[in-house]
Parts: C-alpha cells; sequence; structure tokens
C-alpha cells in the first residue's frame, strides 16, 4: 500500500537541493508541505492533509544524514568574478552549411579587443554566445531555414577559479547550487580548465554576482 510518507520520500530524493536545506535545518515544512502537495495528491490520487504531508516531511528528515548529503569542501579563496553585459545567444541547426559560416565569425569578432565568441556544437545544433553588436551580422551568415533560436538580453558571469581548487569534486556543483539557490536562471554554462562562464539574464546579474562573491568570501 502506498503511504503519504513514500510518496512524499520519493518527491524528496529527486529534490538533492532541499534534501541538504532539511539536514541543515533551514527548511519551513508547512512552505514545503504546501509546495509538493499537488504532487502527493497526484500520486495518491486523492486528497491529503497537508499536516500528513508536514508529518512526513519532517520524519523524512530525520532519516537524512549529513554525511548522506555530499557536500564540498572546495577552496574557492582567490578565485575572482568578472561580469559582461550586452550578451545574446545563437543557435542554428548542425550541418555542412552552418559549419562552413561558423568559419566566417571569427572574421566579425574583434577578438583582440576583448570581445566575446564561444562557439558549442552538438550533434544536431551548434549554440553561439557572443556580443550583442554582431547580432544582426552573424544572424546574416545564416539562412533563415538555419536559425532556430536568438536569445537577446544576457550577461556572462565568469569565476576565475585558482588552478590548485579546478580539480576539486563538487567545484561546478558548488557554483550552480549558490546561483540557484538565489533564484538565478542559468542559461548556458561554458567552462575551460580554471574559468566557469555562466550566461544567465542580465536582470539576474546583481544578485548572482552578490552570490558568487558571498561564496568565495566563504572559503577564506
Amino acid at each position: 500500500m502506498v503511504t503519504v510518507s513514500h510518496v512524499v520520500g520519493r518527491i524528496l530524493e529527486g529534490m538533492p537541493f532541499l534534501e541538504e536545506a532539511l539536514v541543515k535545518g533551514i527548511i519551513n515544512y508547512a512552505y514545503l508541505a504546501e509546495m509538493i502537495k499537488p504532487d502527493v495528491e497526484r500520486e495518491m490520487r486523492k486528497g491529503v492533509k497537508r499536516s500528513a504531508i508536514v508529518m512526513a516531511i519532517r520524519r523524512f528528515g530525520e532519516t537524512l544524514n549529513a554525511s548522506e548529503i555530499k557536500s564540498t569542501s572546495v577552496n574557492l579563496k582567490g578565485a575572482d568574478v568578472t561580469m559582461r553585459s550586452g550578451i545574446f545567444e545563437i543557435t542554428v541547426v548542425r550541418d555542412n552549411e552552418t559549419i562552413e559560416s561558423i568559419h566566417k565569425l571569427y572574421g566579425v569578432v574583434d577578438l583582440s579587443k576583448g570581445d566575446v565568441l564561444t562557439v558549442t556544437q552538438g550533434l544536431y545544433e551548434i549554440t553561439i554566445l557572443s556580443n550583442s553588436k554582431y547580432r544582426e551580422q552573424m544572424a546574416r551568415l545564416f539562412s533563415r531555414g538555419k536559425v532556430v533560436k536568438i536569445t537577446d538580453g544576457l550577461a556572462s558571469i565568469m569565476v576565475k577559479i585558482p588552478q590548485e581548487a579546478a580539480d576539486s569534486v563538487g567545484v561546478l556543483y558548488l557554483l550552480v547550487k549558490s546561483l540557484s539557490w538565489n533564484n538565478v536562471n542559468i542559461v548556458e554554462v561554458v567552462s575551460t580548465l580554471t574559468e566557469e562562464i555562466f550566461i544567465i539574464r542580465e536582470d539576474d546579474t546583481p544578485i548572482a554576482f552578490s552570490a558568487i562573491k558571498d561564496l568565495i568570501k566563504q572559503s577564506e
């Protein structure tokens, strides 16, 4: 027989951030119960009292052990944060025609002046990130039928990580968690050995910058 506790536990197990928050005791049980109530009732196929869900959450939290929630001891001391606004993203179909056009991008962007050009190739699509001032020029390089989507109003927040910390387990998780907990939507992630670059909405740049700076400060 499926119980409320079983359903609640299964839902929470799919939310690792919430599991960690439960271990730390920083979750409002009543609010969380209200949030997952529709999902619980959908699985139970009947109405469920919020008090029953609260009790199930409390019991689930008591069964968690802090050692079971993978934490990270990454030392971000010395990391640096840089923001850049005025970024756009264009995604095109990946085929021989668009690959030929990709080569022309390097004649458009002035990398010597610090302009942005990031090209990511998947199996079926290619995504390009660059400065908004090149938007129209780049769009003209691709025929209309090849352009999947163009997104404007983006910004990048680049975290320069000390090389000794770059190989640490959990670096990306730590940064993503910090942004997610502050309701920052991550549009794209671009990585090099010591740089994690998050593409976000321009409106989110103040809170994203503050969140990452606070995270670095906690490591000092």
